[in-house]
């Protein structure tokens, strides 16, 4: 198996995300926390940074402070640390982020549904399934004892799949309904799926809950 490798130079996507000039700009700002008051500047993004932090801890920008001048001992930059400290804690989160927007997560949801389940790609590919939609598919399609992969199963569907990303990019908390036909051979089955977005960002899939 060969592959082409493509150079750096030839991607077209950027590799960080636009930087605003605001961002940069720098805010000086008097926190108070235990009679305490600090008069610090950092740049806009580092106080959004630190509003998200607090805001997730249930607590105020004044007591994250608080707590990361309590590391410095007496000696440091404290707006650098606290700057060291909202790159740490962007870092932790996006390794939470990484761990739930996972395939592996996909399937716990599929596994936990009661109801027939499947996770479909954005080119129509059936990617994993629960037992409940594998049962579906034996009942309504009935073949050989060594027929289990359906490897000839076929999938289409009434919307089509990028019009289903567009409207769940409009309104992402509204499932899309569609009807669907699967089938092998001569042998076919119409339903009715509800679709969401699965919670990961590569590949881009559906989550589709087969109901009626």
């Amino acid at each position: 198996m060969s592959a082409s490798a493509t150079s750096p130079s030839s991607n077209t996507d950027p590799l960080l995300l636009p930087l605003a000039n605001e961002d940069f700009a720098l805010e000086f700002r008097v926190v108070a926390r235990g009679g305490m008051r600090r008069g610090i500047r950092l740049e806009r993004a580092f106080w959004m940074s630190l509003k998200r932090m607090a805001e997730s801890r249930k607590c105020t920008i004044g007591m994250l402070i608080d707590e990361i001048a309590g590391t410095q001992a007496q000696k440091g930059n404290l707006t650098s640390a606290i700057r060291v400290a909202c790159v740490r804690g962007q870092a932790k989160e996006n390794v939470t982020l990484s761990k739930l927007a996972s395939i592996a997560t996909i399937n716990a949801i599929l596994v936990a549904c009661p109801s027939p389940a499947f996770a479909l790609t954005s080119s129509k590919k059936i990617l994993t399934f629960n037992a409940p939609f594998q049962q579906l598919v034996k009942r309504q399609l009935p073949s050989g004892s060594n027929d289990d992969a359906r490897h000839d199963l076929k999938l289409a569907l009434d919307l089509n799949v990028a019009d289903i990303f567009a409207r769940l990019d409009l309104n992402g908390e509204t499932p899309v309904t569609s009807g669907f036909v699967i089938g092998t051979g001569e042998r076919q089955y119409r339903g009715q799926l509800s679709a969401v977005r699965a919670p990961v960002i590569e590949p881009e899939l559906l989550i589709a809950f087969v109901f009626g």
